[in-house]
């Protein structure tokens, strides 16, 4: 699954995803109200202003990119921790 290029730092992430899934992102992204564009290089740019809008970022990339194993374990994990 593509992450951001620095996931400690607030400011612009660059993500290098499918160009299928880059615009279903990119459209999800506009839904949530994060900043982002999609230029003519590929890749997908998004304004991270906040630890919520980076927790958003992960959340619709794994929801596009991951396969259902993966969204499985994940989810498993999170029942996990709850516990």
């Amino acid at each position: 699954m593509p992450q951001p290029r620095n996931p400690q730092a607030l400011g612009e992430q660059i993500l290098q995803v499918p160009v299928g899934d880059r615009w279903r992102i990119y459209h999800r992204l506009q839904e949530l109200m994060i900043p982002c564009s999609c230029p003519v290089d590929g890749s997908l740019r998004v304004e991270i202003n906040n630890s919520i809008a980076l927790i958003l970022l992960h959340s619709t990339v794994m929801q596009f990119t991951a396969t259902r194993t993966e969204l499985i374990n994940w989810l498993e994990r999170c029942w996990m921790n709850d516990e």
